[in-house]
């Protein structure tokens, strides 16, 4: 198998199309390159349910996994309303709304150029 190599841009995009895919809601894709040493995009998105959210995982997983990049780290469990996806410039959080909520990484993020949002 030919190993592929995705800009980290690319990444964050394929994963906002995965969660699209699986109606994950209020969808945002963060620049952070210019506020954040770790990473150079955040995508933020919510599911209504343990199994949306495992869902919204699985598929972020498996559309990246079949271009050559897995998650370097994996945080958190469906059950905890809260998944990240460490995908090394690219960092992926998966919450339910409550989680969201009280963890506003949006707002803790303001200063990031927003790229994609979907609503």
């Amino acid at each position: 198998m030919e190993e592929q190599f995705l800009e980290s841009i690319e990444v964050a995009r394929r994963s906002v199309e995965a969660a699209s895919d699986k109606q994950a809601d209020n969808i945002v894709m963060l620049d952070t390159r210019q506020v954040c040493s770790f990473a150079d995009y955040f995508v933020i998105c919510s599911g209504d349910s343990t199994r949306q959210i495992e869902a919204i995982r699985q598929e972020i997983h498996g559309k990246l996994k079949r271009d050559g990049v897995s998650p370097s780290h994996i945080e958190g469990t469906a059950d905890s309303g809260w998944i990240l996806l460490d995908l090394g410039e690219v960092i992926v959080h998966i919450f339910s709304p409550s989680q969201r909520d009280y963890y506003r990484l949006d707002d803790l993020w303001h200063k990031a150029t927003p790229i994609i949002r979907i609503q």
